[in-house]
């Protein structure tokens, strides 16, 4: 009897240990999607301003044509346009990701699955302030 009261403690604290180690991990996965989410998100207000910017060549390409002769408006207009679709795209799947991610999911599956997403998020930014700095510099 007294053993079987012994291995009831010992599964009992093992089962314990198990789900302490899980939420630990559960807590490590979600802190490392927050810290990704931080370093991207202070982007989003430079992506804003870059939005702008386009707005304003694109608003102003025949004026700019008319002091860069070797300006091809045509490409411009569709790279500059391609690059405020990206920009959206890009700033719009970071707000959707906000809105859905639950840090307080104790599903280890679930917070890996968000963390695999915020880390793909922070190389499309990645990406999409690549090709601002391509494509804006030439306008400054």
């Amino acid at each position: 009897m007294k053993n079987l009261a012994l291995m009831a403690v010992g599964i009992s604290l093992a089962l314990t240990a198990c789900q302490n180690n899980s939420e630990t991990e559960n807590q490590k996965l979600a802190a490392e999607a927050m810290k990704v989410h931080d370093e991207i998100m202070p982007q989003i207000s430079s992506f804003d301003r870059s939005t702008i910017k386009i707005d304003s060549i694109l608003s102003n390409l025949t004026e700019i044509k008319a002091s860069k002769a070797d300006l091809d408006t045509t490409a411009t207009r569709q790279d500059l346009s391609n690059l405020k679709d990206s920009i959206e795209a890009a700033t719009d799947n970071m707000m959707v990701w906000m809105k859905d991610y639950d840090a307080t999911s104790t599903d280890a599956a679930y917070q890996q699955k968000e963390l695999d997403k915020i880390t793909a998020m922070k190389q499309q930014f990645e990406r999409v302030g690549e090709h601002i700095t391509k494509s804006l510099t030439p306008f400054n």
